[in-house]
């Protein structure tokens, strides 16, 4: 039985780090079968992070992973609101407290 790998994002998802971050995130899918994404702390994100979230979410789905991203950043959930892709991403978008009052 694997255990729950976490995986904490600092860097923005943006074309400038793409490949840097499309090999970290599939080394660390490809390193358990559980991997949750807290992407709290990612300040920016363009067409190409969410290509990568897809790609890893794909990913995952074809090797019979499982991939969940467990925390979001204001920018992270505004792209995929804005981009309509929280059905395509399948994890719940939650709001902290602070942000919904």
């Amino acid at each position: 039985m694997s255990t729950t790998q976490l995986l904490s994002l600092t860097q923005d998802l943006t074309i400038y780090h793409a490949l840097e971050q499309k090999n970290k995130l599939l080394d660390a899918l490809d390193s358990t079968d559980d991997l949750e994404l807290d992407l709290l702390q990612v300040n920016q994100i363009d067409t190409a992070g969410l290509q990568l979230l897809i790609l890893l979410k794909k990913e995952a789905q074809r090797t019979g992973k499982r991939l969940s991203i467990v925390a979001h950043s204001q920018s992270v959930r505004s792209v995929i609101d804005f981009c309509k892709l929280a059905a395509e991403l399948g994890d719940p978008l939650v709001i902290p407290a602070a942000e919904a009052s």
